[in-house]
Parts: structure tokens; sequence; C-alpha cells
């Protein structure tokens, strides 16, 4: 599904080159679950936010469903994204004008989905994380745990093929950590794959394999 060739980020300091990622190898198959762990700064991040298609700085190949990423321009990777991934990032990018009920909608626009049927997808999903009473607040309105719900809750929505996890339970108290540890695993089983970010042995210990990054080079899988 996901294929990564001799993929590196670097940044240019003068004459001098530091790398993020290094000769970064990588095969996940469909219906995968994978936790990348490694220590701070070893690139974990970096990684996901190429595979999603946020960071387009990088070199090297990306093969996904066998269409070419590397060779795409920035319009055609954003519609390979919207139709295919879901996100939950670390500092969750809310959009601060909407409220919880459109943020929630806004994955399910990109789909050719009828009004009627996004809203009651949205009324179902705010029922499941049990936050039905925030649909019409804003992001600023909410906790910092709040806002991470409703991360998790946007990126699976639309039932992606591919969803991406920055440290999805950072912010939430553990049984809720729990909760969505066991949901992500529910949508696994269900097909999708996943690929997540984690400090936590607890979380990792859902997926089927973990990859270790240091300094940027893939160590152990």
């Amino acid at each position: 599904m996901i294929s990564l060739r001799n993929l590196e980020k670097f940044y240019q300091q003068g004459p001098d080159r530091f790398y993020v990622l290094r000769r970064i190898n990588l095969d996940i198959k469909p219906g995968e679950f994978v936790a990348v762990m490694g220590p701070s700064g070893a690139g974990k991040s970096t990684l996901l936010h190429v595979l999603g298609m946020h960071d387009t700085a990088w070199t090297g190949e990306y093969l996904f469903l066998d269409h070419p990423i590397h060779k795409m321009d920035r319009k055609q990777r954003l519609e390979v994204y919207k139709r295919h991934f879901g996100f939950v990032f670390q500092s969750y990018h809310l959009l601060d004008d909407l409220t919880v009920a459109e943020n929630l909608d806004v994955p399910l626009s990109y789909r050719d989905i009828k009004k009627s049927e996004r809203q009651a997808i949205v009324a179902d999903v705010l029922d499941r994380f049990q936050i039905v009473g925030k649909k019409d607040l804003f992001p600023s309105q909410l906790s910092g745990g709040q806002q991470q719900l409703v991360g998790v809750a946007r990126a699976i929505i639309a039932n992606p093929k591919v969803i991406l996890a920055d440290e999805p339970t950072g912010n939430l108290h553990s049984s809720q950590g729990i909760e969505i540890m066991e949901m992500f695993k529910k949508l696994n089983e269900a097909g999708a794959t996943i690929i997540m970010v984690t400090h936590s042995e607890v979380n990792a210990s859902y997926a089927h394999r973990i990859v270790r990054i240091v300094d940027g080079w893939i160590e152990q899988q």
C-alpha cells in the first residue's frame, strides 16, 4: 500500500546539510497497524507528515497504491490525501472559525455525500465520542483533551483507508486514551491501515509491529 525508497529530508544551512530523515526504506501493507517509536527529535513526526503529504520538501520515492506521490504536484497530492487519509495532529489543527460539528463535516465535504447524510454521520460521531453537548462550541472554548477527541473524531469520520496519528492520546485521561486505542483497534480490524507515532509502550502494544527511528534512521522494525 505504502512504499518509501531512499526517502530523505534535510535542511540546508550554508554549506551544511542537517538531515532529519536518512535513507528511509519502509513498506506498509494494507490493513497493517504500525507504531513508530523513538526518542524526541528522532524524526518520527516528520515521517508522519511526509506520509500525510503535509511536508513536501523531501527527496526519494513514495508510492501509495502504486501511485508515485514523488512525481505529483501539490494539488494532486492534496486530492490523494483528501480521498484516502485521516490525520490526528499532535496540536489538534482544528479550524478556529468553525464549530465542532462544522470541523467534523470538513472531511465529509471532500467526498460525494449528500448534506443530509453528512449531518447524520456527524451526529453519530458526536454521540460515539460523547461530545454532543460541544457540537456548537468553537475550538477555543474546549479543553485540550476535548480538542484532542474532536481531532480523533475528525480523522476517522470519513472512514479513510489510512489513519495517521501523532501521539493520539497525549492530552487524554488514561481511560479516554484506552477508549481511543480500542477504537483504533476496531477500525484496524475493519480494514483501516494505521500508522501511529507514540512514546507509549501501552499504545504500541496495539500495533502489529514497531518501527524505531533514531537520529533520522530506521533502526529496527
